[in-house]
């Protein structure tokens, strides 16, 4: 697999995949035009799931270069979302983005998940001391 492949064992496939990101997610990064949702998988990688519903992105067309774009985002961060489950959602008014606007909204939403994880995995063991 190249560093930047996209094969199915990198996606959210099936319904119970996404209910268990969507129970309770413990790393969340909202925009006005998108929602990140994740979850640690226990896998050494990261999958993604995409919901760009019809009501929020109403042509086809759109909504697939929406999906390509994220696609494409998420699969020059993978390395550093390793062990993640995350699902990106549209909000409406996505569609009026252009591609540069886009990309430019996903990476900090990126970052933020990337932080919020890597605190929850130095914070724990402070939380399991004696005291």
């Amino acid at each position: 697999m190249t560093k930047h492949a996209f094969p199915k064992s990198l996606r959210l496939l099936h319904s119970g995949d996404f209910q268990l990101v969507f129970a309770n997610p413990p790393f969340r990064a909202s925009h006005q035009h998108l929602l990140m949702l994740a979850r640690p998988n226990g896998l050494p990688c990261a999958r993604l799931g995409l919901v760009i519903a019809k009501k929020h992105v109403r042509h086809a067309v759109q909504r697939n270069r929406m999906k390509r774009l994220i696609r494409e985002s998420f699969r020059h961060r993978q390395q550093s979302l390793r062990g993640l489950d995350v699902i990106v959602l549209a909000r409406k008014g996505m569609d009026s983005l252009d591609n540069r606007q886009l990309r430019a909204q996903l990476e900090p939403q990126w970052q933020r998940v990337t932080r919020k994880y890597a605190q929850s995995l130095s914070s724990p063991a402070a939380d399991n001391t004696p005291g």
